[in-house]
């Protein structure tokens, strides 16, 4: 079921293939046809895409959820999943919080020299929905955009064929606070938060993760909005050895699969024996899955047991490979973290499988996939603030800079470059 590799003929890092994703078949030009039609026609094409695609037919008045439903919602789920809420949004909002830029200036020697840090006023949060309902995402989009300062979030969730967001959405967007939610999903979405039509406001900035045609039309709308990132099909890597659980091991490669297609489920050892184990546990829970075919069609497709000749061998394959989640499950993991350069995120040790890190860990699960980890980051409260450089001079300081500029403005040809510096300084010391 898993492809196997064995790299251990080579000490170099094995070449780990990802499942070809959909390029060169992406809809691409479908995708901006809507995206230029929200644009154009406003409320009047986001109705009628939504009525093409989630079945729902909506009025304009009727695209933003009313402030007494989502607060309905809350009591309308299990009292078991606000309290997980809750505890994920205190979480969350303890990282974030310790992650968050400010504003300094500093003061010396006639200079002052900074940064203004200062948020967005408006963020959009994409909610998938279809297939599943996703409370999670509302809390890791909405809780570090909150931290950051964001005036006004906007949550946009698809509906289903009677026109409702999902209660759980709802219920996640009560206990973040969010009082902005609008029906409306896909392509469409994006394009509504970022242009704006007659009932959607714009935003500055969207997050959140989407199928294609989502991240299509979010790379379509970059000129206008920052966007967090192309987040593409899930992915994890597991480095083991036999002091790991194999039942353990094969759960997290079948709870990442859940996922759906194009994502990869690694595993990555030097013991065969333990990988075989592993294999054979794999099969055994498949059976016992309520969607135990779509879950082997996403491991045929993108999963892969390597084998490795040590450790060291392990570790510069996996940061190779860069994947989304990490897991580390060996006798001294912990001590090894410094040698992992390239991941989304890192579980250390057998009691820390990616789930936790989903749900409730304190980290954002919002991350970076396709081997963009040896680049980029997950989703943090900074994704959400400008930088703004401050610079300003008394006399002396710009006297004592002002030979630099000459030197830099004539060796760049930029002569009034260095006119500007030496037109003030002609002038008369006003102290003198």
């Amino acid at each position: 079921m898993l492809a196997l590799i064995d790299g251990r003929d080579s000490r170099a890092p094995v070449q780990i293939p990802r499942p070809e994703a959909v390029r060169g078949g992406e809809p691409v030009e479908e995708v901006r046809a809507i995206v230029q039609d929200v644009q154009i026609r406003g409320d009047e094409a986001l109705l009628e895409y939504t009525r093409r695609f989630d079945r729902a037919r909506l009025r304009p008045e009727e695209l933003r959820v009313d402030e007494v439903t989502i607060g309905r919602a809350r009591k309308l789920v299990r009292p078991e999943l606000i309290a997980a809420l809750e505890v994920m949004k205190e979480r969350l909002t303890e990282t974030h919080e310790r992650q968050l830029r400010s504003t300094w200036l500093d003061r010396r020697d006639g200079e002052l020299i900074g940064e203004l840090i200062r948020p967005v006023r408006r963020a959009g949060i994409y909610v998938p929905g279809g297939r599943a309902a996703y409370p999670s995402s509302v809390m890791m989009g909405v809780v570090p955009a909150t931290v950051a300062g964001v005036e006004g979030i906007a949550v946009a969730s698809p509906p289903d064929p009677n026109g409702e967001v999902a209660e759980p959405v709802l219920a996640a967007c009560a206990v973040a606070g969010v009082t902005e939610v609008y029906r409306m999903g896909g392509a469409q979405a994006i394009a509504a938060l970022a242009s704006g039509t007659e009932s959607v406001r714009p935003v500055q900035k969207i997050v959140g993760p989407g199928n294609v045609y989502v991240t299509i039309a979010k790379r379509l709308v970059q000129n206008i909005v920052g966007i967090d990132s192309e987040a593409g099909p899930t992915e994890i890597a597991i480095i083991a050895d036999g002091s790991a659980d194999p039942g353990a091991v094969a759960a997290d490669i079948i709870a990442q699969a859940e996922h759906g297609p194009h994502g990869a489920h690694v595993l990555i050892t030097w013991e065969p024996e333990f990988a075989e184990v592993v294999l054979v546990r794999i099969e055994q829970q498949l059976s016992m899955h309520p969607r135990g075919e779509d879950v082997e069609n996403a491991l045929i497709e993108g999963g892969t047991a390597v084998l490795v000749r040590d450790l060291e061998q392990a570790i510069e394959t996996t940061n190779a490979f860069a994947p989304e989640h990490l897991e580390l499950i060996f006798d001294g993991a912990f001590d090894l973290l410094d040698e992992i350069r390239n991941a989304g995120a890192v579980f250390v040790g057998e009691w820390s499988p990616v789930p936790v890190g989903d749900y409730v860990a304190g980290t954002n699960h919002v991350l970076p996939s396709g081997g963009t980890a040896r680049w980029s980051s997950g989703l943090t409260s900074n994704d959400f603030v400008k930088s703004i450089y401050v610079s300003g001079l008394e006399r002396r300081a710009l006297e004592r800079l002002a030979p630099h500029i000459d030197a830099l403005a004539e060796a760049e040809g930029l002569p009034w470059h260095a006119r500007s510096v030496r037109a003030r300084l002609e002038l008369p010391d006003p102290l003198s």
